[in-house]
């Protein structure tokens, strides 16, 4: 039996299933074609399989004890070490009813027995295709999050700082009903935002006193390099505009580009909201690090001036102090933020 075009002839499958021969006969089947295989009888010896080694792709059989299939899918997908998996439900179960638990569940394909080999080989080869490019995606992203941290570990008053980046955008988007892509758009882009400051020298960097206008200049074109460095990810597309404009302002003083109100993505005024009160709250070499109410001020002092969107800052306002305001924004008001105007 041969792969079709393009085979992947390497990866680790688990094979679930509580019928000896099943097992027996897919170990066989995929061992002949250089897969390694591991077995499991239930739900739950598929579970220590999981955590035992790494997985590339679980051939799941339906109709078992203490875990169903449905339900061990399910458990899969719900563990974010092992949600990228994909799971192909090998099931006798025809019913639309069955197949609809199956997607409820979260799998990725189905096969019926009697399995046919062709199909399944054929099956198997585009599952681990799409896994082999989800691990190169999870690689290049690490690659991407280990650079910024670097470029952060270089300055120790910036300890932290993108964590902190990362956990209160997405907090703030929540709060906001913000969209699911935007909010793991913000959790990404408060670890990279400032990953362009990879190409400002440290001289200027980390420099003790004031920088000249020409300093400024080379600094400013950070956001810019930070866009062509994350540019070549797909999946950081929500990331992009984030990147390039969160140190835009809303009278247009900012930049790189100079935009002015609406025209800056409201994920980017939600991320330099959050920037703007981690660098007031921490010490810096200029600075002691603010209490929050003295720079929640210093922020509105700022919205005075036309530089953040005041209904964003409210609402951070109220997400910070991790109460109700008793005087709500509007549906309306929480309307347009979701909306970007």
């Amino acid at each position: 039996m041969l792969l079709p075009d393009n085979p992947v002839k390497s990866g680790t499958i688990l094979v679930v299933d509580d019928h000896l021969p099943n097992r027996e006969l897919l170990d066989e089947l995929l061992s002949s074609q250089g897969f390694k295989v591991v077995t499991a009888a239930d739900g739950r010896e598929a579970l220590q399989q999981l955590r035992r080694q790494g997985i590339d792709l679980v051939l799941l059989d339906v109709m078992m004890p203490h875990l169903n299939g449905f339900q061990l899918c399910a458990r899969i997908k719900a563990d974010p070490d092992t949600c990228l998996i994909p799971v192909i439900l090998v099931t006798a179960l025809s019913d639309k009813q069955d197949r609809l638990d199956g997607i409820k569940a979260g799998a990725d394909d189905f096969l019926t027995r009697p399995v046919d080999q062709a199909e399944l080989l054929a099956r198997v080869a585009s599952s681990l295709r799409l896994k082999q490019r989800t691990d190169e995606l999870e690689r290049a992203e690490s690659v991407l999050f280990t650079l910024a941290q670097s470029i952060e570990g270089k300055d120790p008053y910036t300890h932290g700082h993108c964590e902190r980046l990362s956990e209160l955008s997405a907090g703030l988007a929540y709060h906001l009903g913000l969209p699911e892509d935007q909010v793991l758009a913000l959790r990404r882009a408060g670890v990279v935002h400032d990953i362009g400051k990879i190409a400002i020298p440290d001289s200027i960097l980390l420099k003790p006193s004031s920088l000249s206008a020409d300093e400024w200049k080379i600094v400013r074109e950070h956001p810019v390099i930070g866009e062509r460095i994350c540019r070549p990810l797909k999946s950081f597309r929500n990331v992009l505009p984030i990147i390039r404009h969160h140190h835009e302002r809303l009278d247009g003083s900012g930049y790189p580009d100079g935009l002015k109100g609406d025209r800056i993505p409201m994920t980017a005024r939600v991320l330099q909201i959050v920037d703007v009160y981690d660098a007031l709250t921490t010490e810096r070499p200029y600075k002691p690090a603010f209490p929050i109410d003295r720079a929640l001020e210093t922020m509105r002092s700022e919205i005075e001036r036309g530089w953040w969107d005041p209904l964003v800052f409210d609402e951070f306002a109220e997400f910070i102090h991790g109460e109700t305001s008793e005087v709500s924004p509007s549906t309306t008001s929480r309307r347009e933020l979701r909306s970007g105007r």
